[in-house]
């Protein structure tokens, strides 16, 4: 049975990646699913037991010598001051043994459960980083924040919190017990009634504190989210005057919180409260009932001091269990959610080829922390350089969703070293096409190849090398314009970065800022223009040297000097390469070898820009709307 079929509210019922540890139904435990993770840390745990152990023994022993200095000294008339020195040296030693393996073991747990949590948190982000673009369609960011930063620190509180208390508070429970039975098997009877009562207790608290829970972490994602997409659209909320109507929707969704976080509170404190009243009815009960068997002169008063330490100590280790329970809780929806993300197993995938294809599209060895695989010039049976750039759609038919097709029994084929153009009006399926050829997504019929190969056979690390796609609004790094050219691949020179910088007109601008390439962005360069910006993109672009570029309304942003530097630069660079460029302003085409006109998913029109002229279509009527000749 696969894991997401158990739980109800997982959102997809697909196995989780085969290199994670394996995902378990939530009914059974959810914390079953981190046993992949515990296992290279058995012999620290090994040590985690020894230390508590001994911290508690440590500390549970201390009320005996007492009873023992009590009855056997002190009421007996002895005057035994050395017995008593040796008592006093025995319970010191004993104060000391608890601090240092208490001292121990908090830390070993500590170092395991950040190991832990460091490797969850790495393999969460390596797993989000490998999901297709489908699932950033239906996933907000800000939810996905929450399971890398809110849920693993969760995860976190689990192993430095609830886990140390199930250690050391578990033993110590047990250990009381045995010790009680000890002293007086009949008081130790009617203190183990308490235990039926504690358990009912607990069964009636949890599935109501685990709703709790649930929606204090949903009502927190969300306001998340929403704070990072207002974030993220600033400028469009203060364009529109939308700050107070923004901040209204804020405040709604924090005191939605804020209620949950009330009601999260208000349910701890009942819960920790009742075991309070519990524990201080128990020790007048023993109280009460030890002390008539000391005044019958059935019962030592040495064991009765001790008995009531013990029954002290019995609640310490269990009110701190409870209190962790939230944490506990908190942790275990955490889990569950993580797994979730793990279970969602990407649209896109590499194919296994056979033998005979498996090298033929292997560009040369990149060592960069963005690469994928380790790929071998070495091995390949066709490097970048022998790649022409042929491009062939295949009668393809996309949608987003079923039902509503976006492009229709499209053919498309492009010769190496070809420039082409794309334009149509807005939905017309122009971006589409390039999400397809990037395998943004699949095609749902047909297909689409590069000299032959289907896309879809072609490794995603290797496609991404062949096609260099500049968007229409670049994404820039924190970090150093050099760093942000070469994407961090301390294999490309710096040489290299500023040639590709000169190359397309950016040294000048570049060479005008404080620090020049060393100057640090902030993110999303948001010191630069969006002209600048666009020439950065461009360059990281010349940088790896596709064979395919792609050009997505790459100058709908630019001012007139700028969109010439691109013109001049894309002349060039177009040269022996196959170019595909999306424009609305169809002065960035007007040259190209062949403009495709698209309408509602399909090529309507195409030819050269006087070709289609003469054609008096769909052509025509946007260079006339272009040159601002509007019909009446």
């Amino acid at each position: 049975m696969r894991p997401a079929q158990a739980i109800h509210n997982w959102q997809t019922d697909q196995k989780a990646d085969p290199n994670l540890p394996e995902q378990k139904p939530q009914y059974v435990s959810a914390f079953r699913a981190l046993s992949g993770y515990v296992r290279p840390h058995i012999w620290a745990f090994i040590g985690v037991f020894c230390c508590t152990l001994i911290a508690i023994l440590s500390d549970l022993l201390q009320p005996f010598l007492m009873k023992i200095a009590i009855d056997d000294n002190l009421l007996a008339g002895k005057n035994d001051y050395k017995g008593l020195l040796t008592i006093c040296a025995v319970y010191l030693g004993l104060s000391v043994s608890s601090l240092l393996f208490t001292y121990l073991q908090s830390n070993l747990l500590q170092h395991i459960g950040q190991s832990i949590v460091a490797r969850v948190r790495k393999q969460l982000f390596g797993h989000i980083m490998k999901q297709s673009m489908r699932y950033f369609d239906r996933m907000s960011s800000g939810s996905l924040i929450t399971h890398v930063s809110s849920d693993t620190e969760a995860l976190n509180q689990f192993f430095n919190q609830v886990l140390l208390s199930l250690f050391r508070d578990g033993l110590t429970l047990i250990f009381i017990i045995v010790m009680m039975f000890q002293l007086d098997t009949t008081l130790a009877l009617y203190c183990l009634i308490l235990l039926p009562i504690i358990w009912l207790i607990a069964i009636a608290f949890r599935s109501y504190m685990r709703t709790t829970y649930q929606i204090a972490r949903t009502r927190l994602s969300r306001m998340v989210a929403f704070v990072a997409e207002n974030l993220s659209g600033m400028n469009v909320v203060q364009v529109f005057h939308q700050q107070k109507e923004q901040e209204k929707q804020f405040n709604e969704r924090n005191s939605l919180y804020f209620q949950a976080n009330i009601r999260e509170i208000r349910t701890n404190v009942v819960f920790g409260r009742t075991f309070e009243i519990l524990s201080n009815l128990s020790i007048a009960f023993v109280t009460w009932i030890g002390g008539n068997a000391v005044l019958g002169q059935n019962l030592e008063f040495g064991v009765l001091y001790a008995f009531i330490a013990y029954i002290r100590q019995f609640f310490q280790p269990i009110n701190t269990i409870t209190q962790q329970w939230n944490t506990l809780q908190s942790a275990t929806v955490a889990i569950t959610r993580i797994w979730t993300v793990f279970a969602n197993k990407p649209d896109i995938m590499d194919r296994k080829l056979d033998d005979a294809d498996s090298h033929k599209f292997e560009p040369e060895k990149k060592e960069s922390q963005y690469a994928a695989a380790d790929l071998s010039d070495a091995d390949a049976g066709l490097s970048l350089e022998q790649v022409k750039g042929r491009i062939d759609f295949d009668d393809i038919s996309f949608s987003y969703e079923e039902g509503i097709p976006i492009i229709r029994h499209l053919d498309l084929h492009i010769k190496p070293g070809e420039l082409i153009g794309v334009v149509g009006t807005t939905g017309a399926g122009k971006s589409s096409l390039i999400s397809l050829l990037c395998r943004f997504y699949d095609v749902k019929e047909g297909s689409i190849q590069i000299d032959g190969a289907d896309v879809r056979d072609i490794p995603q690390a290797t496609l991404h090398r062949v096609v260099g796609l500049v968007q229409q609004e670049p994404y820039l790094y924190s970090g150093s314009i050099i760093d942000n050219v070469r994407m961090f691949d301390e294999t490309i020179s710096r040489e290299e970065v500023i040639r590709a910088c000169e190359f397309v007109g950016a040294d000048t601008i570049i060479k005008k800022l404080r620090n020049g390439y060393d100057a640090l962005l902030s993110e999303r360069g948001s010191g630069l223009s969006a002209g600048e910006r666009q020439l950065i993109s461009f360059a990281r672009i010349i940088v790896f040297k596709p064979k395919v570029l792609i050009l997505d309304e790459a100058s709908a942003n630019l001012d007139s000097h700028t969109e010439q530097l691109i013109q001049n630069a894309l002349h060039i660079v177009s040269q022996n390469r196959t170019t595909i460029v999306i424009a609305h302003r169809l002065s960035t085409i007007m040259q190209a070898d062949r403009i495709i006109v698209m309408s509602h998913g399909e090529i309507v029109e195409q030819g050269n820009h006087q070709q289609l002229l003469e054609h008096d279509g769909h052509y025509r009527e946007l260079y006339e709307h272009s040159q601002g000749h509007v019909a009446v």
